[in-house]
């Protein structure tokens, strides 16, 4: 049985609410400090979520209009139906350029705020959180795509990619320069841009997408430290390593015992 549009509604403005509240602008909700010899996590950047809550928000307005009023989605989309255009498939590897880039760059010596075990770590959360959350939305909404090729429109995968990435990007070499990140994040509008000239998402799918990627990267390194220190007072380690073969890209992962 699938949420209404009511339904989905209300979790959003609960959500942006959250988000947006007072006392979590304030800073006084969750952020990492040391307690003696234990990482606890009492506070969230939530300052930096400003941007993925607007993207998510107006995707979801965009989602839930009616299709007469759907604003930059029929603005932009609509035309694209009546005379399409001929396909770009870079797309399908630009999603995967912003994750790349870091690991292109330590390769060559460029280091980053962490070395290439604890980046993958991070990166393996984020892909986690990001596909979770697309999937579960994809098949639970199951909008209807604009070339009517499946019902799994809403949000976009490719831009959610590009855009988590872009963010790991920018998070892992914001101190060396601001250029990476606008490198990053100039690729992953590319890509969601592309989506919707492909005729493969409308614009709204394309704005929760991009929210829903950068919100996945600063997630991941809240959580990051905290996982980490769980699992080496268990006596534990955590692995994960990039891999694309040319057609789909992902994380392989080991947890040593």
């Amino acid at each position: 049985m699938y949420p209404n549009n009511k339904q989905l509604i209300h979790f959003m403005l609960c959500l942006c609410l959250v988000i947006l509240s007072p006392r979590a602008v304030a800073g006084e909700l969750l952020t990492p400090r040391e307690d003696n010899t234990k990482r606890v996590l009492t506070g969230f950047p939530v300052r930096q979520l400003i941007l993925p809550a607007v993207l998510v928000t107006y995707g979801t307005v965009e989602a839930l209009a009616a299709s007469r009023v759907r604003l930059l989605n029929y603005a932009i989309g609509h035309p694209i139906l009546l005379h399409p255009p001929a396909k770009i498939k870079a797309n399908d590897a630009t999603q995967y350029f912003p994750i790349g880039s870091v690991y292109a760059l330590n390769l060559i010596g460029i280091r980053g705020r962490h070395h290439f075990r604890d980046c993958s770590v991070i990166l393996g959360l984020s892909a986690l959180f990001m596909a979770a959350s697309v999937n579960a939305l994809k098949y639970t909404t199951r909008e209807l795509r604009p070339d009517k090729s499946a019902r799994n429109s809403f949000p976009s995968g490719h831009t959610a990619m590009a855009f988590m990435g872009a963010e790991f990007l920018h998070q892992e070499y914001k101190e060396l320069s601001i250029w990476y990140g606008i490198a990053g994040y100039t690729i992953a509008a590319c890509t969601g841009a592309c989506r919707v000239y492909n005729n493969k998402h409308w614009v709204g799918d394309v704005s929760f997408g991009a929210g829903l990627g950068i919100l996945s990267t600063k997630l991941a390194y809240w959580l990051s430290p905290a996982i980490e220190e769980l699992l080496a007072r268990k006596g534990k380690t955590l692995s994960l390593s990039p891999f694309y073969n040319g057609r789909h890209g992902g994380l392989s992962c080991s947890l040593s015992l």
